[in-house]
């Protein structure tokens, strides 16, 4: 006798995502304009709206949202790019991609939003779990780095001190050669 499932269960059950069509334009990726593409945006903050209504993604958001299935981004022919063809894509175009990558693939997998922070002269701004950007200031500027990169005090003084003049702490992520990432705070102290 076959077992019936409990309303419980199937009330647990979500609705299965759609896949969002994108293309992939030169350093960015556009979706198409439809209902889902602006979920992810109106959800997730994934990416930013252009004027044609379609979502403007990064490299790095598209290559999540690839890697997770809610995205298939397709070449100037129409055809699917897979993960792994848009990786070294992505790589090409940016020589730290994978570094960077792991921080903010980290960073979304742990729930926070994640944006760039080039304005700040950093490479990410962090939201605090459960606040979108527009709704209130990043509570972080990330910087990624490699385990074998060397900083300078110099360098390390001046990523401190752009964390310090935008009212931000500052993260260290640290990405290892099994591409886990380790943070460091860092904050200003006066004796």
């Amino acid at each position: 006798m076959a077992k019936k499932k409990s309303k419980n269960k199937e009330a647990k059950e979500e609705k299965p995502r759609k896949v969002v069509k994108a293309v992939f334009m030169r350093e960015r990726v556009v979706t198409e304009d439809s209902a889902d593409a602006k979920e992810l945006y109106d959800q997730s903050r994934y990416g930013s709206i252009i004027d044609s209504g379609k979502v403007q993604l990064s490299l790095l958001e598209a290559m999540y949202l690839l890697e997770k299935g809610r995205l298939e981004i397709l070449d100037g022919r129409g055809k699917p790019i897979d993960p792994d063809k848009f990786l070294k894509k992505a790589k090409r175009l940016e020589p730290k991609f994978w570094i960077r990558y792991c921080v903010f693939k980290n960073m979304r997998n742990r729930g926070y939003i994640i944006k760039t922070a080039l304005k700040f002269g950093a490479d990410f701004r962090v939201y605090d779990r459960g606040v979108k950007p527009g709704e209130d200031h990043a509570r972080w500027i990330v910087y990624p780095v490699h385990e074998t990169e060397v900083l300078t005090w110099h360098e390390f003084s001046a990523k401190n001190r752009v964390a310090h003049s935008t009212k931000k702490r500052l993260l260290i992520g640290v990405v290892d050669e099994e591409s886990d990432v380790t943070y460091y705070e860092v904050s200003w102290k006066r004796p």
